[in-house]
C-alpha cells in the first residue's frame, strides 16, 4: 500500500511549466505577484466546454471562503476539478469524487492543500467542543493526522501539514482506485500549504505519475 511517511512542505520547486504541477506553480506566482493573467469567462468558452471538460489537475482543499483555488492558481473555466470540504476531511462521497476526476477524467495531478488559519484543525488542536454528530465525525477525521504530530508541543502549522498528510493518506488507503492510478503511473499527487496573506503555495514532494508529461489545455 502507498502512504507518506511524512509531509515536509517545500517551496514552488523546479516542477517543468508544461507540467501539470508546474502549471498550478506558475498560475500562483502569477497570484501572488498581483499579475494573474485574465480568464475568459465569455459565452464562446462557456459553449465550449458544454460537451466535455478536461481539468489538467484536481484540487482537494477547505471550504474557507479565503482558499478559492481558482483565483489562487490563476485558472479559468474547465482547468480545475475542485473538491472542498471543511479540513480536507474525507468521506465516502469526496472518494468517489476523486476517483471520478482520476479514472473518468483521466486528471494526471491531484493536490491536496491545506491552508494557514484553518479553523477546522484549530478546533482539533484547542480541543474545542462541538455541537452535533457531524462535526464530530469531522473532528475525529482531523484528530487522526494531528494527534500524530504531537500538536500540543507544535504550532498550528505543524498541525495543518500533519492533516493534509492524513487526508492523502486516508485516500490512497481507502480508494484502490486511486491507489492504482498512482502505481500505474498515471496520477501524480501531492500536499500543499497555502499562506492567506502572501497568496503563496508550497508543495511537498510528489509521488506516482510521469513528472513532464503534458497534461491537458
Amino acid at each position: 500500500m502507498l502512504l507518506l511517511s511524512s509531509l515536509a512542505v517545500t517551496a514552488e520547486g523546479p516542477s517543468p511549466s508544461h507540467s501539470a504541477l508546474g502549471r498550478l506553480k506558475v498560475g500562483n506566482q502569477r497570484f501572488v505577484k498581483n499579475a494573474s493573467a485574465p480568464v475568459s469567462l465569455s459565452p464562446a468558452t462557456r459553449q465550449g466546454l458544454v460537451a466535455s471538460q478536461k481539468p489538467y489537475a484536481m484540487v482537494l482543499t477547505c471550504a474557507d471562503s479565503r482558499v478559492p483555488p481558482e483565483y489562487i492558481f490563476n485558472t479559468g473555466l474547465g482547468e480545475l476539478f475542485t473538491v472542498r470540504t471543511a479540513g480536507e476531511v474525507m468521506d465516502k462521497s469526496i472518494l468517489a469524487t476523486l476517483e471520478y476526476g482520476a479514472e473518468h477524467l483521466h486528471i494526471p495531478l491531484m493536490v491536496v492543500m491545506g491552508h494557514e488559519s484553518c479553523g477546522a484543525v484549530k478546533a482539533v488542536v484547542d480541543k474545542a467542543e462541538v455541537p452535533g454528530p457531524n462535526l464530530a465525525y469531522m473532528v475525529k477525521a482531523i484528530r487522526a493526522g494531528v494527534g500524530r504530530s504531537s500538536t500540543e508541543q507544535a504550532n498550528i502549522k505543524t498541525a495543518i501539514l500533519a492533516n493534509v498528510e492524513q487526508s492523502i493518506n486516508d485516500a490512497l488507503e481507502a480508494s484502490a482506485i486511486l491507489r492504482h492510478a498512482v502505481d500505474g503511473g498515471k496520477l501524480q499527487v501531492a500536499g500543499a500549504y497555502y499562506e492567506l496573506g502572501s497568496g503563496r503555495v508550497s508543495f511537498s514532494e510528489p509521488i506516482g505519475g510521469q513528472p513532464g508529461v503534458t497534461p491537458h489545455k
